[in-house]
């Protein structure tokens, strides 16, 4: 018997602001807005590119906590899977997205860049080398 299939997983970030998080991941990062709560301002979107999305909500009292802040040795929230991460970087660079580490072959075994979000939430774009 085969077993059920997986596709996708989808991080959930705790935000200080749903609308300048989707902001910068739109105009930084060309994702796309594929939900958004319409009842309250907004609390709680799912943003997405491709195959890569995050659920982002925000909460009075409720700060955001990123893997950095916690340990620095932990720096990744999220690792997106990028097939050309120099034409990524490339494309980003051009939308006026900062790097938290430039696009570099990594000690690891890796190919790819960091980006950190306005809550400081750290994401690898990258690929096995």
């Amino acid at each position: 018997m085969q077993p059920a299939a997986t596709e996708h997983i989808s991080p959930f970030f705790i935000v200080s602001n749903v609308d300048q998080t989707i902001a910068f991941y739109r105009d930084k990062l060309g994702f796309e807005t594929r939900f958004q709560e319409p009842i309250r301002d907004p609390f709680f979107a799912i943003i997405g590119r491709g195959g890569a999305q995050l659920f982002i909500k925000s909460e009075e009292n409720i700060s955001p906590l990123p893997n950095p802040s916690r340990h620095p040795a932990m720096r990744w929230d999220a690792f997106v899977y990028a097939p050309d991460p120099d034409a990524l970087a490339a494309e980003f660079a051009r939308a006026g997205a900062t790097f938290s580490v430039p696009l570099q072959d990594t000690h690891d075994g890796l190919r790819g860049f960091e980006i950190r979000d306005p809550d400081g939430y750290v994401i690898f774009f990258g690929r096995p080398r």
